[in-house]
């Protein structure tokens, strides 16, 4: 099986993770792909557990003593749940510029314009798997396992020397969950790559402090005729503390290493009211301090409602990994000297999210995340290039026999 079929493969499971779930995995779906994981990586020949968690581990032991290093390597297994992941209809394009049709919903076409990801331009002449524009592709990060996978397969058919290998194939990561039972000493690698990353060409280590945030508002309803005075509107009060945040610190207006305050979901009427945010910042004290205002402002608003009107819920999700990499550069530096001998020029770039890696850095294991050849995850227009999945996969493969 080359690499677009199993990648084509493995975009057929529908793998969501279930955020709303106290399970692990979130999602039997997801099982049903670790199962045709674990097998796969059984006819490899490798030593492999798929465990009460629904983590697949797969374990390469070394075919020479003269590489001493044991390096892994790092894939998740569900998709996100902002578009829908059943009945994914993919197709190869052999792209020649402009804009891509992909399909049709009702009486109009579903277009993924240029002027709207510019960066098509640099795909044209390459082939891109593309969706029909009603659900994501799975790419991220079903690209990233196609590729592992793959490049085991090669490695092992080579006969080519190299140290003990390790993988593990998580579930979960898009609801903050993937590291959650991770077993580090069972994994048993010096160092390891989480391959998650987009563009081809990417190397990141560094990514977006991060916590998850619920506002609760409870009200008093009264008839609206005789409500001066008496009642308290859980549904405004809500409304006001969203607007107390800062109005540019948010997704839709920030870049590069700039933090937001990102609403995520709302529900209200007069009695009760929620909202829900999740805070990022590359820097950490400014990071401690977003945390700080959401406190403030809900302060703020207690004193002026009465105490016990909001209620905050924060919980830190992951911290930024750079922390840990900059005391371990020569991972990252591996890395790139891997991708120049692949033909391409590294380009280290921020996440403006996370990975497995960040929480499993902190947890005593290096582990940067490399570049998969896809684009526009989480989304219906989300597409992963034929040509630079390929390369992915000798990257990956010059850094599994990296002395």
């Amino acid at each position: 099986m080359d690499l677009t079929e199993r990648f084509l493969k493995y975009v057929s499971y529908p793998t969501m993770s279930d955020e709303s779930s106290q399970t692990s995995p979130s999602s039997k779906k997801q099982l049903e792909l670790a199962k045709v994981l674990k097998a796969e990586l059984d006819a490899l020949g490798l030593e492999t557990k798929l465990d009460e968690y629904g983590y697949v581990y797969g374990f390469l032991e070394a075919n020479t003593d003269k590489i001493k290093d044991k390096v892994g390597f790092i894939a998740h297994m569900d998709t996100s749940d902002a578009v829908s992941d059943t009945g994914i209809k993919p197709r190869i394009i052999n792209y020649g510029g402009g804009d891509i049709v992909l399909g049709n919903s009702g009486d109009e076409s579903i277009v993924m314009k240029t002027s709207d990801y510019p960066y098509l331009a640099e795909y044209e002449g390459k082939h891109l798997i593309v969706t029909d524009g009603t659900t994501l592709l799975g790419a991220d990060d079903k690209a990233g396992v196609a590729e592992i996978v793959t490049a085991l397969e090669e490695l092992v058919k080579s006969g080519r020397k190299h140290g003990r290998i390790s993988v593990c194939f998580t579930p979960d990561e898009e609801i903050g969950r993937g590291a959650d039972h991770f077993d580090v000493e069972a994994f048993g690698a010096d160092w390891a790559y989480t391959v998650d990353g987009g563009k081809l060409g990417e190397v990141e280590y560094e990514n977006f402090n991060a916590a998850s945030a619920k506002v609760i508002v409870r009200g008093i309803s009264i008839h609206p005729g005789s409500a001066k005075n008496k009642m308290k509107n859980a549904a405004a009060i809500a409304c006001e503390l969203h607007g107390l945040l800062p109005k540019r610190e948010v997704p839709e207006k920030t870049e590069g290493y700039q933090g937001f305050f990102h609403l995520t979901g709302m529900s209200g009427e007069t009695e009760y009211a929620e909202l829900t945010y999740i805070i990022r910042d590359h820097d950490r004290s400014k990071f401690e301090d977003r945390k700080k205002l959401m406190k403030e402002l809900v302060r703020k608003l207690n004193r002026k409602y009465g105490k016990g009107t909001l209620e905050l819920i924060m919980k830190d999700s992951y911290y930024n990994m750079k922390e840990i990499i900059e005391k371990n550069m020569f991972v990252v530096d591996n890395a790139k000297a891997a991708m120049r001998e692949c033909g391409v020029e590294p380009e280290c770039v921020p996440i403006r999210g996370g990975t497995d890696g960040a929480r499993i850095s902190f947890m005593g294991l290096p582990c940067p995340n490399l570049c998969t050849g896809g684009e526009n995850f989480h989304s219906r227009f989300e597409f992963a290039c034929v040509e630079d999945m390929k390369v992915c996969v000798k990257i990956i493969k010059k850094l599994m026999v990296v002395k």
